[in-house]
């Protein structure tokens, strides 16, 4: 029998603002335990919640890159649960009336756009956090608490453990090129919970759901949605049944285990919290938040492909993050020509990015270096492959290129005498291939001009290599 899974993501991101959501307390990440908190987000008695203003303005930005209708009138509700990371024994939430409802985003899969809709984005006070010590002890650092989060929740509309990886790149660049979310997956600010279930090909019915906690990368959203989907179609194909559940991505194991039973609403007896009032959201508003909106990741993608001649895929990739988009033009304005621009980046600058695990953020080497780099290459100081050392050598030290070429001596020999000498030299030590040569095999000329470079350590002009291998080998 042949299945097909059925997946929606539950994503919260935390808001870059600089105070909770109904405090004055201070949202930094890495403070010491329990020192960013006060009587409004310990929950102690006779206290009130103020709404943080700018927490609202965020989730309507967000909902505005998102397609979404943003609701005139909206209320927050008290969710009923209890765990120790919840001081007041509530989570404060939005239910019934969410802020933004009925929106969507398109991802491109194989070449082709599809289109996942977004059920609601609704704005919520973060739980704090539980800490498990080796000796046995549980402690709780409450600063997170009440930190404002968003849940953007998505309608079942993905169908592979590819298209929500890439609905979770594709919403992470949007919510950083708003500013609105660092987007940080190892420091929690970026979370996601998948509810994934299978089902016959050609089914329109649902089957009974799992939902995924504790995934905190890329990569795991797809291995968790791969052992999830494949567990499930394994207990189907014998006959059993699927239990509704919250289960837990390990990523030790590569395994979900089961957490608890899958709570419904009716378990957090939601009802309209009554220490707020409920948020009226005026057409004015949404248009002054609307002049304030940046180009985001698809505008920019279409702007580089026509003003400046990119593929797709270059396009694309420098796009992914606002900052490297800005150092890419910058380099184009300082005079870098597109394309070249766009390659050294993908190619060299990216590679040595990823070794060290770094993003454009943390990068030393400005795009006025690589401009001046290009210019040498372009005068023939230097030649391509030279250039690629240099380039290494300037993103490690910050030296510039120019000096960098001074200092090994790696200025081009375009010195046409030096040259042929070097390739008399090669065809002296390397009879053999100069007669097979002769006898037609023409493809030896690769290897003529290679042996030249490597006598030359490569500061050879390699354009005029050729022309002369080809000149002297025919004469000869």
């Amino acid at each position: 029998m042949q299945y097909e899974a059925v997946i929606g993501l539950e994503v919260h991101a935390q808001l870059l603002t600089e105070s909770k959501i109904f405090c004055g307390c201070s949202t930094q990440f890495g403070a010491e335990p329990n020192t960013q908190v006060c009587p409004v987000c310990l929950g102690m008695p006779g206290v009130l919640p103020v709404l943080n203003k700018k927490a609202v303005e965020y989730t309507i930005k967000t909902g505005l890159a998102l397609n979404c209708r943003i609701a005139p009138y909206s209320r927050f509700a008290r969710k009923n649960y209890f765990y120790p990371d919840l001081p007041k024994g509530y989570q404060i939430s939005q239910y019934e009336l969410p802020l933004c409802e009925d929106g969507y985003l398109e991802i491109v899969i194989d070449g082709e756009r599809k289109k996942i809709r977004i059920k609601r984005i609704h704005l919520e006070e973060d739980a704090g956090k539980n800490i498990h010590d080796p000796s046995g002890y549980s402690f709780v650092d409450f600063n997170r608490t009440g930190v404002p989060l968003m849940e953007i929740v998505s309608e079942p509309d993905i169908r592979s453990p590819k298209e929500a990886a890439l609905y979770m790149k594709k919403l992470r660049a949007i919510l950083r090129y708003l500013g609105v979310c660092d987007g940080n997956l190892e420091q929690g600010s970026l979370r996601c919970d998948a509810n994934v279930s299978v089902r016959e090909v050609g089914s329109t019915e649902f089957g009974v759901k799992t939902e995924i906690k504790n995934i905190n990368s890329f990569r795991f959203v797809e291995k968790a949605l791969e052992y999830e989907i494949k567990r499930q179609i394994k207990l189907l194909s014998m006959g059993e049944k699927i239990i509704q559940e919250t289960r837990l991505w390990d990523s030790q194991t590569g395994t979900t285990q089961s957490m608890r039973s899958k709570e419904e609403a009716h378990d957090y007896r939601y009802f309209p919290e009554p220490d707020l009032v409920p948020v009226v959201v005026s057409e004015e508003w949404i248009e002054k938040i609307k002049k304030d909106m940046p180009e985001l990741p698809d505008q920019k993608i279409e702007r580089f492909i026509k003003d400046y001649g990119l593929p797709q895929y270059d396009a694309e990739i420098l796009t992914e993050e606002k900052a490297l988009a800005e150092w890419f033009e910058e380099a184009v304005k300082l005079g870098g020509k597109p394309k070249e621009v766009s390659n050294w980046i993908m190619v060299e600058l990216l590679r040595l990015l990823n070794e060290e695990g770094k993003d454009i953020t943390e990068c030393s080497l400005t795009p006025s270096q690589l401009v001046e780099l290009l210019g040498l290459i372009e005068k023939g100081t230097i030649n391509r492959n030279t250039a690629k050392d240099v380039f290494e050598e300037m993103y490690k030290t910050g030296k510039s290129a120019e000096a960098l070429v001074k200092e090994k001596g790696l200025t081009q020999i375009s010195d046409s005498s030096v040259i042929i000498d070097a390739i008399r030299q090669v065809m002296s030590t390397n009879p053999k291939e100069v007669e097979r040569f002769k006898a037609g095999e023409e493809k030896l000329i690769g290897f003529f001009v290679g042996q030249v470079m490597k006598l030359t350590k490569g500061k050879a002009n390699p354009k005029l290599v050729n022309e002369l291998v080809v000149k002297i080998l025919k004469e000869t």
